[in-house]
This record gives structure tokens, C-alpha cells and sequence, in this order.
């Protein structure tokens, strides 16, 4: 008998409905996705100028050059970005000006490249090239209320060269040439009357050149030149309007020179007469009405000029302090600002020029103390409601921070110093602690409801604009990626970043949001008389089993100076709170780092260090840590690249060592060196694998079902070399004179166990070593175009253990110890492909098991990531695979890499002057988390092969529950109905 149609109907249903319940395992990410599980923040790095532009109307702004060669403008009120300009490394900015209240001028690569910009939008006008003959100081004027154009002329000198740029098209209204030898302008002027233009020089060491120009055509009107007793340093201010003060080569006089009508006089003052106790490097400051300051790492000193006679200290600041740039508030008035600390504040002093023993304002601020000293102060007034100056300054604080100040509170403030990150780690979050209710993200069941309703809306496509940006906002608000505790799919961790400011910053996944930060003081430049910088953070202490009650800690490694023998500097660090729990000053130079796999019995890891003496040093210093390390030291080796001399070597490590007393210290044995001839290579890259890095398995099966066994000797380095020729940039050498050689070698033998050259190929190279493979980067010369080759290594000595009876009957050698001084018996396969970009770094995607198939992270030279999968980087596909290549799922060979646009991680984020990709395991075996860095950070959650072993977060359960409930109610209706029919056929 047939079914009845009712039936048939209701079976229909049901099948639609489950259709549809299983739909919501499908995964893609829409546009209201993007955001959730990522986050991108923008900064600008170290400010080193700022110039107000502040108008009656609309935004007030101020324009700033950066260390990271960023020109910016921000919002006044709140430090936002309006608009910025990221310019290339190559061509690096060197002076900011306003022209006309309209346009930024900006002066670049040593003053050959000027550009206007838009101010409002950022936009660029013009940009004029100017000719220089040799690197020097570059500087730039505007010519302000110019009499003699219809707009504002700009004045840029570079060498012996001087051009007067028209502010509005670029154009050059006059050039000038000047014939002394060795000539160098260090200060462009404009006399009061607008039409004359001074421009002071040194030509040598000693001789003072002075030209009077004509701001019209150029033309020479007056010509001094004066030899002074002694070699001048360069440096020279402007002390008032016709006197300037040169400080010689020694740095410990100064002469004033005063500038009359026809001749230049001088007067030499000694600067041990001026202040006593004068230690360390100081810099000199024009204001104005002749005061200048005088700045060392601990004490200001303003001085008063009077005339040529001499200089007087006038009034001393014994804090750390930094002086402004005199700004007119009156027609003949000046003020400037001294921003100094005063225990946990500092203090906001404004004083006029005409009067220093006055002040006008002097204003406590309090400010967060791991910001450091006081850098740099850029003053702006404005006129309060009753009329009077009001002021406001811009604070460059040590840690690079960017702060605001005005009526003694700080307005904003910008962690500027995360645009100059060094290294990055990684820390696990607390373990949510018993009783702590879930219950707390969602308030009440109402609220519950109403969200699973809007989200069951927007699943079925029924949700208005209004009712999308709820349910992302709601999504933001439920998470519970923003919680301080761990997660059980490893997604909640702090990112632990270590700044060149010497800065540690620990990062929340969740938001990106600053848990907390800590400057360094071991890493400070006023606590040694060096320069300190910071070279590398690791993890210190990971606390499992009997320590699991303590706090997982961080090391941080500097150096006390910019030589390679100056001391290091150990700093460690709480994870969870930032605060330094032991810093100490080593007695020993920090030439290389070396972490090893080792633990003591409190779970802190054993670090090598080695020095410049070539004796290495192991860290944590104990009995245990020592007790392991000599178990395990007869297998330790490793290996030094020395770029300069073109030399690898490898090291084995001796127990005794040349300085008494430290048992702790070791010498080392040269065991190898690979010397590559400096005449045709020169060594471009190293790379080695991740130390904890996880391989799932040793073999590999292939179509035909047999086995191939990879290489996974953790002592495997990847070198490349390139012709001398060819260390420069793109095309500046020849196919024929460029060639790359790539190396794979056992770092424990020094024996090279694979070689391959490319001819026509040039640096820059890129790679990342994996597993069996290495991927690298290159520009072929001969197609015009960029490499990326791939080269994958095999053991061929484990081949014979396929035979099951070997592996039952215990015949088989897998078991058996392995030694690099073995020679191996190894298969490589290589490939290389087109590849559409330039590469800026490369790494590799991480999982916990290493399970999930391999992504090559890839940051381009547009600042964005690509993720490739590693299947289209394999050495072994053909034009025409075999069926079995096809199962095992070998794509067809082309000769170029696709670039899929959805691959973008960072979607249409930049991350400007990318540096570094990080990536990082969660437990969560199919994610990988990817931290992307350079002038902006990039956060985001991957997944190689997709979500497979958990529901993504998107997964609509009211939905499910729905469908269970419809379902479960047609089954019931369907029940029913039948019974009632077969009872009616029974009654027939």
C-alpha cells in the first residue's frame, strides 16, 4: 500500500529541518565575523618631532615624526590616528615642517627628497629630488610672510648645496652651489626684513663660513669666512640673532661667535667653568632672548648668553628633565617648558624666556612609573575662555610612550613603544579557580533567550541591520576570550613582548589589551654608563607537578653597551604580574644565547651563554641545574654563524674552564668549520627547527603505499650563500655574476649532507626550516621574477622497515640509537615555483600534536600574511600525477603558486613594516594562534584543515534544539496519525 501523502509531507519536513541543522556545521567567515577572533592595533613608534596645527575650527591635530620612520597625525583630544604614512627603511625621514597651515612638508634619504602632503587627509601634493654630493645633516627652513613669492618658499640645505622650493607645485625657484671645499651648512636663517637669507657653515674641521643669499634669486650678497683655534664638532645652535654657539671637537669648550657687518668674532668659554660636576655626554638646546639649555642624563642646566663675553647658569634642575623648543606667545615674548620628575610625579614648569626666575605655570602630574624619564617636550598654548594662555605638551617619556598633559592631568596616552618589538613569548594563563561561576557572562535567563532568538534571526538571514550589530555586539559581551584564566582549548594566553626600550609588555589573546608592562631598570640607560639594549626574552620557569602552586616566570637577556664585549644583563620576570623577581649584571658579554631542553627540579630551564671569550656559561646557577647539565653535556653541541668572516663552526663543551671558582663555566672545543670562500659566497641566511616544535610521526606513506622516513635530526641547519655580487639589492648584479648555494648541514659533524645552486639568483632570501623541509625565498634574475624553492629530506637507511614480520619478530632497527657521526644514507627531493611577491618574513604554522597539515605563514611586501598550504610546496608533484598521486593528494605541477585571496589572515588588514610572524600551539589540535608584528600587531586563531575536531563558535545550539523538538514533535504527529488510519482500515 502506498504511504499517504500526509506522511510523505511530514517526512519531507523532517528532512528539510535536518538539512538544516547540519547546514550550521558549515564554516566561512563573514564580514561580521572579522574582529572576534582577532584584533589589529595601529601605533606610530618613538616620536622625535611633533608641530601643533591648532585652528579656531574643526579638528585640532599634531603632526609627529617617528624613529620608526612613520610621519602621523593625531587628534589632540584624544591621540587617535587621523591619517599616517609608513615610509621605507631605504628612505629614512630626517626633518617635518608646516608651510601655508595647509601642507606637511617632510625632508628625507640625507635632504635629496622633499614631499608635501595634505594636512587634513594625508595625501601627498608633490615631491621634488635635490641633488646632494655627499651624506651630511640635511636641514629645512620655511620662509615665513615671504615678501618676495606669492607663497611661502622652502629652504633646504644638504652639503654645499642650498634650494629654495616653491611650498605649493615643488618647484625649484633657485638653486645654489657653493665652491669651498668640504663645505657643510649646519644653520639656515631669515633676517627680520624677510629678503635675506643667512646660511653658517664648516668647512673642514675648523673654518666658519658665513653667506648673506637674496631669498629672490640666490644670489651671494656677502661672503665671510673666519679659522677658529681648534676643530669644531659639527654641532651648533643658535644662541640669539647674531650670535651662535659651536661646540669643539673634544666637547669641552665652546665658542661664541658673534656675526657683525663685516667680520665674525669669537670667544672661547671652557664648559668645566660653566658646571663642575659635568659626567657623560650632553646636548645643547637654543630657547631664545639667549638662553640656552644645557642636558645631561641627570641635570639641566639653563644658561644666559651675554653677547660674546661669556655664559652664566642662570638656573639648575638636579632631576632628570626635558626642555621644549621656545614657542612666541607675543609679538616679542617666548615660552618653553622643563618637564622634570619629582619622586612618583613629575612636574610641569612653563617659563618665559624674558624671565626665567618666573614661572607660569608649575603643575604635579601623575603618570605610571614603569614609563621611565622624561625624553622629549613639545609645547603648544592656547587661549583659555577668560582670554588667558593656557598650555599643553607632548611628553615622549623613555619607554617610548606618548602622553599629553594639560591643567596637571594626562588627557591621553599611547604605548608607542609596542611599534619597536624585539622578540615575543609566550605564557599560560592562571587555572580558573573552583566556585567561580560561568553563569556570571550571562546575567539573567531572559537575557539568554533573547540572545539565542537574535542569533537564531540571523542564522535563517531574518535579522534587520539594527538586530546584526546586536548580535555582535553580544558576541563581544558573552565571550569568555577575555577572561584572566585559561580556556580548555588553549586560546586564552599572554603574549610576553620585550620592546628596544627595554620595555616588557604582557598582551591578553583575547583583546590585545595590556595586562601590565614593566621598564626594565637593569635595562635603563641611566643605570650604566653604556647604552643598554635588550636582546632577547625566553621563558624561565614553566611550573608543572610539584611547583604547579608557583607562577610561570620569563627571562629577559641585554646587553649593558653597544660593544660585543660588554656585559650582559639578566632580568626575570613574574608572568602573571610583570614584577622582577631577580635582575643581576653578569661579569661576562652575551655573544649567544643558547636554550636548552633541560629542567631542574623547580621546572626552570637551563639557558648557555656564551661570551666573547668563546667559555660558555649555564644559567640557572645551582647544584641541580648543574647535576643535569654534566648527565646530559657529553650530547650537547652547537654551532656559531659569523657573518663578518664568513665562517661556521661547530662546538662540543669541556668541563673545565680558564676562570677560577666558577664551576658553572665551560670551555668549549672547536669540533668543525665550514669556511666558504669570500671571493663567490657570502653567507645571507641560517636557519634551524624550532626547538619545540612536535613531529606526529617519522613516516611518511605515499600513493603506492609505500614508506618513506623522514629526516628529523634536530641538529639539521639550513645555510644560503650568495655571490658577493649579488649581496646588494634587486638588479645590481648580472645573471652570470649571480648565484645562490644552499646547504643543508649536521650541525654535530659539520658534514653537508646537501648542496644545490641556483644560478641567477640573488638575495634577499627568505626561509623557514621544518620537520624534513626547508622553504626559501629568492629573486631570480633570469625570469624577472621571485623563487620559492622547497627541498625535503629522507632517511634512506630506515627503508627496509616495511616487513611486518621484521617489526614482529623485534629485526626491525627502529629502535636502534642513532648518531650523527653515522653517515646517513639520505634521499632529498627539491622543486622550486614562481612566486608573486616580495617577502618580508616566514614562518611556519605550529599545532600541540602536530597532527594538522602545515601552513607556510608568508608576510608579504604589501604588510599582510599569506597562509600557504604546504601541499603546493611539495617537491614530488607532476604535470600528469598517477591515479595513486591523486588519492594521496598531490596537486597538479604548475610553475607558479597561487595566491588565493581568501588565504589573507589578516584579511584587509596591514600590519605596516611587518618584522615577525609568530606562531603558536593551542591545545586544540586543529588551531594554530598566529601573532603577527611590525609597526602594528596582528592577532588571529588559524586553522590549517579547519575546525574538525570541535563546533566553531558560530554553532546556533537554540537552532539544533529547535530542529530536535520539530522533529521529535513529527515523529509524534506521524505516530498518530497512523494509528488512527490503520484503526479506520480495520474497521472498513
Amino acid at each position: 500500500m502506498a504511504a499517504p501523502p500526509r506522511r510523505a509531507l511530514l517526512v519531507l519536513i523532517a528532512g528539510f529541518l535536518l538539512i538544516a541543522s547540519l547546514a550550521t556545521f558549515a564554516e566561512a567567515i563573514y564580514e561580521d565575523q572579522v574582529g572576534l577572533a582577532d584584533w589589529h592595533q595601529k601605533y606610530i613608534g618613538k616620536v622625535k618631532q611633533a608641530i601643533y596645527h591648532s585652528q579656531k575650527s574643526g579638528r585640532r591635530r599634531v603632526v609627529v615624526l617617528t624613529e620608526e620612520n612613520v610621519i602621523s597625525s593625531l587628534d589632540l583630544r584624544s591621540g587617535d590616528i587621523l591619517w599616517r604614512h609608513v615610509i621605507d627603511k631605504n628612505d629614512p625621514l630626517d626633518q617635518l615642517s608646516l608651510s601655508l597651515g595647509k601642507y606637511v612638508l617632510t625632508l628625507s634619504s640625507g635632504g635629496t627628497i622633499l614631499r608635501a602632503w595634505n594636512l587634513p587627509d594625508g595625501q601627498m601634493i608633490w615631491e621634488t629630488n635635490l641633488q646632494a654630493s655627499t651624506a651630511s645633516n640635511p636641514q629645512l627652513h620655511v620662509m615665513s610672510n615671504n615678501k618676495v613669492a606669492k607663497d611661502n618658499l622652502v629652504l633646504v640645505s644638504v652639503g654645499r648645496w642650498i634650494y629654495a622650493v616653491s611650498s605649493i607645485d615643488g618647484s625649484i625657484s633657485w638653486e645654489k652651489e657653493f665652491s669651498l671645499d668640504g663645505l657643510e651648512f649646519k644653520q639656515v636663517l631669515q633676517s627680520p626684513e624677510n629678503d635675506i637669507v643667512y646660511a653658517v657653515g664648516i668647512a673642514g674641521s675648523s673654518k666658519l663660513a658665513l653667506y648673506q643669499l637674496s631669498a629672490k634669486t640666490g644670489e651671494i650678497l656677502k661672503d665671510i669666512q673666519e679659522s677658529l683655534p681648534g676643530e669644531l664638532s659639527g654641532e651648533m645652535v643658535l644662541g640669539s640673532d647674531n650670535v651662535l654657539v659651536a661646540l669643539n671637537k673634544a666637547r669641552s669648550s665652546m665658542f661664541l661667535i658673534e656675526f657683525k657687518s663685516e667680520r665674525i668674532s669669537y670667544n672661547k668659554v671652557h664648559v668645566s667653568d660653566l658646571v663642575q660636576d659635568l659626567s657623560g655626554t650632553f646636548k645643547l638646546q637654543p630657547l631664545s632672548n639667549g638662553v640656552i639649555s644645557l642636558q645631561t642624563s641627570s641635570t639641566v642646566f639653563l644658561l644666559k648668553l651675554k653677547n660674546t663675553d661669556g655664559l652664566e647658569v642662570v638656573q639648575r634642575f638636579d632631576q632628570p628633565a626635558a626642555v621644549s623648543d621656545a614657542l612666541t606667545i607675543a609679538e616679542k615674548d617666548e615660552a618653553f617648558a622643563v618637564v622634570q620628575h619629582a619622586g612618583s610625579q613629575i612636574e610641569f614648569i612653563v617659563k618665559f624666556t624674558s624671565d626665567i626666575s618666573s614661572e607660569i605655570i608649575r603643575e604635579q602630574v601623575n603618570i605610571d612609573q614603569h614609563r621611565g624619564n622624561v625624553e622629549q617636550v613639545f609645547l603648544n598654548s592656547y587661549i583659555r575662555t577668560d582670554k588667558s594662555h593656557g598650555f599643553r605638551a607632548l611628553v615622549v617619556m623613555e619607554d617610548h610612550s606618548l602622553l599629553l598633559i594639560q591643567q596637571g592631568e594626562v588627557v591621553w596616552s599611547r604605548e608607542d613603544g609596542l611599534a619597536s618589538i624585539v622578540d615575543v613569548t609566550t605564557s599560560e594563563l592562571p587555572v580558573e579557580k573552583d566556585g567561580v561561576s560561568v553563569a556570571d557572562v550571562e546575567h539573567n535567563l531572559f537575557e539568554w533567550l533573547k540572545g539565542h532568538m537574535l542569533k537564531l534571526k540571523g542564522t535563517l538571514l531574518l535579522a534587520s541591520a539594527d538586530e546584526v550589530a546586536a548580535i555582535q555586539a553580544l558576541r563581544l559581551k558573552s565571550s569568555e576570550k577575555n577572561k584572566m584564566t585559561r580556556d580548555h582549548n588553549g586560546f586564552r594566553k599572554l603574549l610576553i613582548v620585550l620592546t628596544k626600550a627595554g620595555k616588557v609588555i604582557a598582551l591578553h589573546t583575547g583583546d590585545g589589551r595590556i595586562i601590565w608592562s614593566n621598564l626594565l631598570p637593569s635595562l635603563r640607560a641611566s643605570r650604566f654608563g653604556g647604552t643598554p639594549s635588550a636582546l632577547r626574552i625566553y621563558q624561565w620557569q614553566v611550573p608543572h607537578h610539584s611547583v604547579m602552586r608557583e607562577n610561570p616566570s620569563v627571562l629577559v637577556v641585554g646587553k649593558s653597551g653597544a660593544e660585543s664585549s660588554a656585559p650582559g644583563v639578566f632580568s626575570i620576570l613574574d608572568s602573571y604580574s610583570g614584577d622582577e623577581l631577580n635582575s643581576m649584571r653578569l661579569d661576562h658579554s652575551v655573544v649567544q644565547i643558547i636554550p636548552l631542553t633541560l629542567k631542574d627540579v623547580s621546572e626552570q630551564r637551563l639557558h648557555l651563554i656564551v661570551d666573547s671569550n668563546s667559555n660558555a656559561h649555564l644559567y640557572p646557577k645551582s647544584p641541580d641545574s648543574l647535576s643535569v647539565f654534566l648527565h646530559e653535556m657529553p650530547n650537547l653541541y652547537f654551532y656559531s654563524v659569523d657573518i663578518q668572516t664568513n665562517v661556521i663552526r661547530g662546538y662540543s663543551l669541556e668541563k673545565s674552564c680558564d676562570i677560577k671558582g666558577d664551576e658553572y663555566c665551560f670551555n668549549t672545543k672547536e669540533l668543525w668549520s665550514i669556511v666558504f670562500p669570500s671571493d663567490s659566497e657570502r653567507i645571507a641566511i641560517s636557519e634551524t627547527r624550532k626547538m619545540n616544535e612536535v613531529v606526529h610521526t617519522q613516516a611518511k606513506i605515499i600513493g603506492d603505499h609505500d614508506v618513506m622516513y623522514k629526516y628529523l635530526s634536530k641538529n639539521l641547519v639550513f645555510v644560503a650563500t650568495v655571490s658577493p655580487k649579488a649581496a646588494g639589492d634587486i638588479g645590481s648584479a648580472l645573471p652570470e655574476e649571480a648565484s645562490l648555494v644552499a646547504y643543508l648541514i649536521d650541525a654535530v659533524t659539520g658534514r653537508i649532507l646537501h648542496r644545490v645552486t641556483h644560478h641567477g639568483a640573488q638575495g634577499p632570501v627568505h626561509a623557514v626550516l621544518s620537520e624534513n623541509w626547508v622553504v626559501y625565498h629568492y629573486f631570480n634574475l633570469r625570469a624577472h621574477r621571485f623563487e620559492m624553492a622547497v627541498i625535503e629530506i629522507y632517511d634512506q637507511s630506515r627503508a627496509d622497515n616495511k616487513d611486518v614480520m621484521k617489526l614482529i619478530l623485534g629485526k626491525h632497527n627502529l629502535s636502534a640509537p642513532i648518531t650523527s657521526y653515522a653517515r646517513p644514507e639520505v634521499v632529498v627531493k627539491s622543486q622550486s615555483y614562481f612566486f608573486t611577491h616580495s617577502v618580508k618574513a616566514m614562518a611556519v604554522t605550529q599545532t600541540a600534536k602536530g597532527i594538522t597539515s602545515k601552513q607556510l605563514l608568508i608576510g608579504t611586501i604589501g604588510d599582510q600574511v599569506l597562509a600557504l598550504d604546504k601541499r603546493y610546496l611539495d617537491p614530488r608533484r607532476s604535470a600528469n600525477p598517477t591515479q595513486q598521486e591523486k588519492e594521496e593528494g598531490i596537486i597538479p605541477l604548475t610553475d607558479s603558486l597561487p595566491i588565493i585571496p581568501q588565504s589573507f589572515v589578516t584579511h584587509s588588514h596591514q600590519v605596516e613594516a611587518l618584522r615577525g610572524i609568530v606562531s603558536i600551539p593551542a591545545k586544540l589540535e586543529s588551531t594554530t594562534l598566529v601573532f603577527t608584528y611590525g609597526v602594528d600587531l596582528f592577532y588571529t586563531q588559524l586553522a590549517p584543515s579547519r575546525t574538525y575536531d570541535s563546533l566553531t563558535d558560530e554553532f546556533s545550539y537554540a537552532l539544533l534544539l529547535i530542529t530536535i523538538a520539530v522533529l521529535v514533535g513529527a515523529i509524534i504527529v506521524t505516530w498518530i496519525w497512523s494509528e488512527k488510519k490503520e484503526l479506520r482500515d480495520k474497521w472498513r
